[in-house]
Formats: structure tokens, sequence, C-alpha cells
């Protein structure tokens, strides 16, 4: 455990500092985010109840397609080098690195929302008329379904010939459960409707099924990769 924890967290520790130095996922991710939100704003100008009941829609389908950019670089860096192939025959265990990837991810992706909603909330006049402080687990619980199975999938496309369009068509079908429970989620929380309680065990449920599915798959996709 100890081992899988320091091999885990030193590999999340080179991503970031790799990450920080080149910027390439954030600075995408945040201009398509930001691009996406200025299309839709002037696209339509709903009124008060309207946004409540669209954007939670409109967020997360941003967040969907924005961390699609993070995920296709997931694997990149680490077929230079032959960095895959080293680590396939070190003793290392796979999910090590599966959990470093993920986590990754989950920080930049957890960043980039919490720059872009409040910009969101602005552009779109809005406010939580239900409990507010729901918004919190939905956005965690949300996040880590997006790229638990994001970083799965990257890896099992990494070597086809256009990883960058089979990745969405592997995540997104996937994806469609979670990304329900979070629409629902925030636009019950945002409307007022009553407590997204049950949206939120859903999303739990997810998140434990499928990062239990993903760990212990993992290895078979790096050694057949």
């Amino acid at each position: 455990m100890s081992s899988l924890r320091s091999i885990t967290f030193a590999t999340l520790a080179k991503d970031i500092r790799l990450e920080w130095r080149s910027r390439d996922a954030i600075n995408s991710m945040l201009f398509f985010s930001l691009l996406v939100v200025v299309i839709f704003s002037f696209s339509f100008d709903p009124n008060a109840e309207e946004s409540r009941e669209i954007a939670g829609g409109l967020i997360w389908v941003a967040f969907l397609f924005a961390a699609v950019v993070a995920l296709n670089q997931t694997w990149a860096r680490e077929l230079r080098n032959q960095v895959l192939d080293a680590y396939r025959v070190s003793p290392a265990p796979a999910n090590a690195l599966f959990l470093a990837k993920a986590l990754g991810n989950f920080i930049l992706v957890s960043l980039l929302e919490a720059v872009m909603a409040p910009l969101f909330m602005i552009f779109y006049n809005l406010r939580a008329l239900g409990p507010a402080w729901q918004l919190v687990p939905v956005a965690i619980l949300g996040t880590w379904a997006l790229v638990v199975n994001g970083t799965f999938f990257a890896a099992m496309s990494l070597r086809t010939r256009s990883r960058e369009i089979m990745l969405p068509l592997l995540l997104f079908p996937i994806s469609i459960p979670a990304v329900q429970s979070m629409v629902e989620a925030t636009r019950i929380i945002l409307a007022g409707d009553g407590s997204a309680r049950f949206w939120i065990i859903l999303l739990l449920t997810y998140d434990v099924v499928f990062t239990t599915a993903c760990l212990a798959l993992f290895e078979t996709i790096l050694q057949a990769e």
C-alpha cells in the first residue's frame, strides 16, 4: 500500500510539474470553455427562470468537451522516449500510474471549473434557490466520473490512428448517466425544486462502480497497449 501511494504521488507530482511548465492542457481548456460560455450567452438571452432550467446542461456540456482536451493529452507525454514501455516492464503497480493520471486530470478539470463557474453565474445572472452547498458534492463526484472513465479510455485509444476522435466516441456514451445526474442535480439546486440527494447518490454509485472497473481492467489495457 505504501509503495502504491508513493509511486502514485511521485507520478502525479511529475505530471503537475510538466503541466505547470507547459500549461498546454489548462490553457486549451480555459480558452475552449470561455468560448463556449460567450457563444451561448450571445446565442440566446433567457430570462432568470429559463437560465436556471438550462444552465446545468450548458455548463456541464462545456466542461465535458473541455475535459476531452486534457484527457487527449494524458498519455501523449508517456509515448515519448518509450516511458510506457519502461513502466510496463517495471515492478511498479499499474494502478499507481492510472490513479496518478486520473488525479492529475481531476485537478486540472477542477481548476477549470473553479475559474469558469463564477463567470458562468455572472454571464447568466444565476443564483442558487436551493441548498447551494450541494453543488460541491455534485461538482466533485461529477468531475471524477468524467476523468476516471476519460483516463481509462484515453489509455485504451492511445495508439489508435485517430485517438482524438476515438476518445469522445468511447467516453460520451458511457458518461450519459453521469452527465444526466449532474445536469438534473444542478438544475434542481439552481431552481430550488427540492433536494438533489437522489442524483448525488446516483453519481456516487456511478463513481464507485466505474472506478472499481477501471482499476481492475487497467493492467490488462497497459500490457495489451
